[in-house]
This record gives C-alpha cells, sequence and structure tokens, in this order.
C-alpha cells in the first residue's frame, strides 16, 4: 500500500485532499507545517487544531513540523531584499519551490512516504516525454501559476488530488463528511504568515522612507510612506483625488524612481504609461528540465489574476527571455513572475526584470 503524508493547512481544499487520499485506500497521514516563529496575529495555532479535529475525523495520524529557519532563509530574506529595491515579489512561488516542494518533501519521504500530496488546484499529467504540469479543471482557482517552478522530481513524487474538482465540489465534500472545516474562509495573504496589515508587517523589517507623489511631468501632487509599500498599477491608498486632474478619474501608480525617491502616478486606468508591450525575465525554470525547443503558440500570465496573454518568446540566453505580447498589457510588475502556457500546460516561467513600451523585431 502507498504511503503518502498530505500537507494539511487546517483549510477545506488540503482536509478534502487527505480525505479523498484515504478514501481510495491509501496509507495515509498528515503533516502540518508551522514555519513563522513569530506568535503575534499568527493564525497557525487555530490553524493546527482545525488540521487536527480534520485528522481525527478522517482517523489519519497528524504530526507537525518547522521549517521556519528554512523559510526566513530561502522566502522571506528574498521577499525583503526584493521589496527594498522597489521590485513586487511573489512569496507563494518561493515557497512552493523552497519550503512545501523541498524542504517538505525531502522530509516525508525520509519518513518513509512514497508521495506527498497537497490541496492545490493543478493537474500532474504523465505522458511519454515525462511529467508535466496544467492547469486545474477549476479555471477560477487554478494554481498552476504558483508552481511553475516544480520539476520532474517534485512532480513524480507529488499528487493533487483536487485536479478536476471545483471549489463547490471540495465545500460539498467536506460537509458530507462532517470535516469541521468545509464552510472555513478561505486564506488570503503572504504565505505562512497570513493576513496582516501589510504596510505595518513590512516596517518592522524594511526602513520606511517617505517621499513625494509625483506626475509624469515632475509635478509634486502627494506625499507616499515609502517606496515598497505601492506596486505597480496600484488605484487605492494613494491619498490623492480632488484638486488634481480630471474630476472622478482615479489616479494609478505607473513607476516608482528609486534614484529619486518619487512614485510616480497617472490619472485614468486606460493611461499609455499604465502599458506595456514587452518584457524581459530571467531565473527561469523549465517544468520539463530542458529549454523548450519551440516557443511559437504561447501565451503568458504576468501575474495569477492575469487573462492568458498571446505572446512570442526569445532567448537571450540560457537564463534570459524577451517577451513580446500580441496586445499590450496593464501594469507589467518587475519581481512578479511571468508564467509561460500551452493551451493548459504550464511550461515554466521566470522573474520579471525589466518592461518596456517598444515591440522589438
Amino acid at each position: 500500500m502507498k504511503k503518502i503524508i498530505v500537507g494539511m493547512s487546517g483549510g477545506v481544499d488540503s482536509a478534502v485532499a487527505a480525505y479523498l487520499l484515504k478514501k481510495d485506500g491509501y496509507d495515509v497521514e498528515g503533516i502540518f507545517m508551522k514555519n513563522w516563529n513569530e506568535d503575534d496575529d499568527c493564525p497557525a495555532e487555530e490553524d493546527f487544531k482545525d488540521a487536527l479535529m480534520v485528522a481525527e475525523t478522517i482517523g489519519i495520524p497528524l504530526h507537525s513540523v518547522n521549517f521556519a529557519k528554512d523559510y526566513w532563509d530561502n522566502v522571506f530574506k528574498t521577499f525583503l531584499d526584493e521589496y527594498s529595491i522597489g521590485r513586487t515579489p511573489n512569496p507563494d512561488i518561493l515557497c512552493n519551490k523552497e519550503i512545501k516542494f523541498k524542504a517538505f518533501l525531502d522530509y516525508c519521504l525520509d519518513l518513509g512516504a512514497d508521495q506527498i500530496a497537497t490541496g492545490h488546484y493543478a493537474k500532474i499529467v504523465q505522458s511519454s516525454h515525462g511529467f508535466e504540469l496544467h492547469k486545474g479543471d477549476d479555471e477560477n482557482k487554478d494554481q498552476s501559476y504558483f508552481l511553475y517552478t516544480l520539476g520532474q522530481n517534485a512532480l513524480s513524487k507529488s499528487l493533487f488530488p483536487l485536479a478536476s474538482l471545483t471549489k463547490n465540489q471540495i465545500r460539498h465534500i467536506a460537509k458530507d463528511q462532517k470535516l469541521p472545516v468545509y464552510n472555513k474562509k478561505d486564506s488570503t495573504g503572504i504565505c505562512f504568515i497570513g493576513e496582516r496589515d501589510f504596510k505595518s508587517f513590512l516596517s518592522t523589517y524594511l526602513p520606511a522612507n517617505p517621499g513625494s507623489i509625483v506626475k509624469v511631468d515632475g509635478t509634486i501632487i502627494g506625499k507616499h510612506d515609502g517606496l515598497m509599500y505601492y506596486t505597480l498599477g496600484q488605484r487605492q491608498g494613494l491619498g490623492i483625488g480632488g484638486g488634481h486632474g480630471e474630476k472622478n478619474a482615479p489616479w494609478y501608480v505607473s513607476d516608482k524612481s528609486m534614484d529619486t525617491n518619487e512614485l510616480i502616478v497617472v490619472q485614468g486606468k486606460n493611461h499609455p504609461d499604465l502599458f506595456h508591450t514587452s518584457l524581459t525575465a530571467s531565473q527561469l525554470h523549465w517544468v520539463s528540465g530542458k529549454t523548450p525547443e519551440s516557443l511559437n503558440n504561447w501565451s503568458a500570465k504576468i501575474r495569477y489574476r492575469s487573462p492568458d496573454a498571446s505572446c512570442q518568446v526569445e532567448h537571450l540566453s540560457m537564463d534570459r527571455v524577451q517577451v513580446t505580447f500580441n496586445q499590450p498589457q496593464f501594469a507589467i510588475a518587475p519581481g512578479q513572475s511571468i508564467v509561460f502556457y500551452n493551451k493548459t500546460q504550464c511550461l515554466g516561467g521566470g522573474v520579471i526584470d525589466t518592461r518596456s513600451r517598444e515591440t522589438f523585431e
């Protein structure tokens, strides 16, 4: 009988994943990861209790493990470094790469597991070319974007039991099986840290450096609290409104000047400064383990919730690509990941470095 260890977060997705595997006859155990040692406002204790109740309901053992040092060294330090230079990192992607499908995977294999399982909405397909990563069937919940750094070894040792289910179906299963988290709210916020006041949290680790909010022509129209608190394309929380520009047209962050410590804003969501046609990306990872030969007919996501956008991809080096979109993209943000797809198959991706309005031939 195959031994499967499920990463149980205390949420409904991992709970149903564990239930389905137990129902299918696997030898199932659960492990709860606590990877953040700061206790203030941290939901880990309550989440562990929820995971424990689920494990007791299903009838599987639950263990706990702490990867706080790995998380700090390999995820959170990079997170802070990126914010300190004005970029917008995605800690969930790095957390999957370094914690869930590396530290956790290795730990479970050492415990004798044949495979691990998680509650991700994604699909693993074994083909003649190896293991492929595909979108989950629930397009609205698909999480393949966050998993593009997984390689052949991780995919071969992982199961995603929720691949073909929708969120409504998962909650229905959880309710039918009397799992106590069937109606628990989905978690948001930073991976393993939880929901916090982001500005207050970040200021604990990085010194704020207030400066001017300026229009493209350099006119000062406000003050910002620190460039690290703002994301390209951001509309809310700028503190500028009536008295500047056209009435009823909201302001958006179009750029950051690290040299002058200025936050550059434009008015109206359709302002051309918010749109870019091309970008460069590095820190590339290909799910197959090999650089794809064909770059035709690809689409890409520049952030988790963005729609797939048709593009052309050109290799600048082994670890750098240039991407040109068929249509200009809104608020491309350096530090975020661009993830490439061939229909439902997630091919891999990289971290966005620069963006341009030029179309490269």
